[in-house]
């Protein structure tokens, strides 16, 4: 199987990370075709015998960092993360609705380490070489949007935060 039958057969993985990372379809589809553009253009890098979805996702990160920054640019992005109302009794739908929203209010490095790992099952070691970031990050990234995701679900505000002392 040549590298571009690999590539497309990716897509779906592609689209269900990249969808999940940014909240909505036309977003992701954009994210989606943008990183397989640059991947396409770039494939002479890619190194045969590695794994094609971590350099995939690696190209997919670098291509969403880009567009987060050049959003900041323009936009000034609010710190203050918004409460989530106490959880209805309607039942799963309602939960999974406050944990998707709740996903998407978490900061980008830490959603992109949650959903690496728990959507798409990588290894510690495989978000660390995909998002280019030590393993010790990885952890204590995982470990604070978990953190945050249940204060979320539980209905908590975010936690005081520390200031910093000179």
């Amino acid at each position: 199987m040549t590298e571009a039958q690999r590539l497309v057969d990716l897509i779906p993985r592609l689209r269900r990370y990249a969808r999940a990372l940014v909240g909505d379809r036309a977003t992701a589809d954009d994210l989606v075709q943008d990183t397989l553009e640059r991947a396409w253009a770039k494939l002479h890098l890619y190194r045969r015998g590695t794994d094609l979805r971590a350099w995939l996702f690696t190209v997919m990160h670098n291509v969403h960092v880009n567009r987060v920054r050049a959003a900041r640019l323009t936009d000034a992005l609010d710190d203050e993360m918004p409460e989530l109302a106490q959880r209805a009794a309607q039942g799963d739908a309602l939960l999974v609705r406050d944990l998707d929203r709740g996903i998407a209010r978490l900061p980008a490095e830490q959603r992109a380490v949650l959903l690496l790992v728990t959507l798409e099952e990588m290894s510690y070691d495989e978000v660390a070489r995909t998002l280019g970031i030590p393993i010790g990050t990885v952890m204590s990234r995982l470990s604070r949007a978990r953190e945050k995701l249940r204060a979320m679900m539980l209905g908590q505000g975010a936690p005081a935060k520390l200031k910093v002392v000179k």
